[in-house]
Formats: C-alpha cells, structure tokens, sequence
C-alpha cells in the first residue's frame, strides 16, 4: 500500500511550516510501520482528508473497522489522544488504543463521507450544537491542554504583526483584541473544548448518530467553542443579501440553545473570525481572508 498525502493535506501542512519539519518525508514508513505493529489491512486514504493528518481506513485483526490518524507533532495529536480518552466516546469519536504511539491514534470508524454539513442548514445547527454540549466537561485534573488565554495569546501576536504590515487588515484587529481582552477579565465558565468545531467535525456513526472527530483540545469557556460554529458555510452568509441579519440571528439562537452568554459569543466569534482571515490573507488564502474579514464586520 502506498501512503500518498492527499494534495489538500500537503498544502495545508505547506502553509504552517513553509520550509517542512520533514513529517511528510517520513511519512509512508510512519504508516507502514503503524499497519504493521498493529496487524491492520489497509482499506484506503481518506481524500480528501483533513489538514493536519493523514487518515487511513483499516480493518483490525478481527475484521473490525477502524481508522488509523497519522498527524505531526505541531497538529498535537497527544493532546487530541487526552481529550478523547477523558470523553471516553461520549460525543465524540471512540479512542480504540490505550497504548500510546507517538503521533499514531486508532480510533472507531464513522461514517467519514457524512457529516452534519449534510443535512438542511437549521437541522445541521442544531445536531451539531447537541453535539458540542456533550463536549463540555470538567477538565482533568493537571490537565494537558492550552488554555484559551494561552492559545489566543500566541494567535494575538501573529495577528498585532499582520496589522503593522498590512494596515487594511488594523482595524478589525484592533477591535478583535479588544473583544479578546474584556472577555479574559471574567470567564464564567472552565470547561474541556473541542478546540476547533465545525459542521463537518461531526461525523455520523452506527454507535451514536453524530460523534465529533479531530478536536484540538483546549480549556476555557464554552463560548470560544460554540464561536466557530457560528460562522459555518460563511460562504453561503455572504453570498445573502440578508447575510448579516442572519448571522446575528444564528448568533442569538446558537447562545439561546446552549445557554450561553450572547454577547460573549458575539465577541470569540469576532476575535476566531478575525484571526482566521488574517493569517488566511498572510498565507497567501486571499479569497477565504476576504469571506472571513466581510463576516467579522457584520459583528
């Protein structure tokens, strides 16, 4: 079996470490060392697969489908392996290996072709959002995530730079790091996050009907999570002439259904949304900075 990276993953991976860190190059061997220690039959590479990792469709021993998830150290795939250990499949995908293997996870295979993003807009919301609330548990203790603080703190200075070099970008910044600010004075709440939820991270299963796939584990309050969910399919938002009305609609249902502060939620979801579309305009995405910047301006 040939493990050749999917083109999306190796351009994504191309734009978070420009010069390589050599994971791509010592990838296949990765893989198949990891089919063979654990006496897998391959299936097939997921493509177009994710950003971060390579996903392979498997068969354990006795016949039981799997997925084998590949990813290098910066996507922090031990974390990921933290979190689903601690949720334990409730609402999210079943860590099938105890044992660790550095940047190898065995995880239950889902439905990989259907995501929530398939159903009807307002049915997707709000599987997704049942989701999500499953999620959001008590961290363990001396837990081995970031922070929100901690990771908004790293993604603010990327985003302070960006605003020096490219003064069209400034304004937006200036306001998503003021949102970030007052709302890291007071967080009403501590929970484990999936990090980086959307649509198309919830996956249907034969266990549950929608389990969530590929966290990005991070401990904060349930409005950072819940924001990025706010501006799923922004394409379809933009494209609206009601676009705007809408957002904030979806804004005040989305903080209504999870019991979440509104304009909490308003403010992640401008701070995430800014962030994205600058560092989308750094790496050269200039189409998805446009879509994200006209989005954050509707908040």
């Amino acid at each position: 079996m040939v493990f050749e990276p999917p083109t999306r993953l190796v351009r994504a991976l191309g734009e978070t470490a420009p010069d390589g860190d050599g994971w791509l190059e010592k990838l296949a061997e990765a893989a198949q060392q990891a089919v063979a220690l654990r006496e897998l039959t391959v299936e097939r590479v997921q493509v177009p697969g994710g950003r971060s990792s390579l996903v392979v469709l498997v068969r354990r021993a006795d016949g039981t489908p799997a997925v084998l998830k590949l990813a290098p150290a910066r996507a922090r795939p031990e974390a990921e392996r933290a979190a689903l250990a601690h949720w334990g499949g409730r609402g999210a995908v079943q860590l099938l290996e105890p044992l660790a293997t550095e940047g190898v996870l065995l995880l239950e295979r889902l439905h990989p072709d259907v995501s929530v993003r398939s159903l009807p807009e307002a049915k997707a919301l709000l599987e997704a959002a049942g989701t999500l609330r499953r999620l959001w548990v008590e961290p363990p203790a001396d837990f081995p995530f970031e922070t929100v603080a901690e990771r908004t703190g790293r993604q603010a200075e990327a985003m302070r730079a960006s605003a020096q070099s490219d003064p069209e970008v400034a304004q937006l910044v200036d306001l998503a790091l003021g949102a970030r600010t007052e709302l890291l004075a007071a967080p009403p709440d501590h929970r484990l996050l999936h990090g980086t939820f959307r649509q198309s991270k919830v996956l249907s299963g034969e266990r549950m009907p929608w389990l969530a796939v590929g966290p990005d584990p991070v401990v904060g309050e349930s409005a950072f999570d819940l924001a990025r969910l706010v501006r799923d399919r922004v394409e379809d938002l933009i494209a609206q002439p009601s676009g705007a009305a809408t957002t904030r609609r979806r804004v005040k249902r989305l903080a209504e259904s999870l019991d979440v502060d509104q304009e909490r939620l308003r403010g992640w979801t401008l701070f995430r949304a800014v962030e994205s579309g600058v560092r989308a305009r750094r790496v050269g995405r200039p189409r998805d900075a446009e879509l994200l910047l006209e989005f954050a301006g509707w908040l």
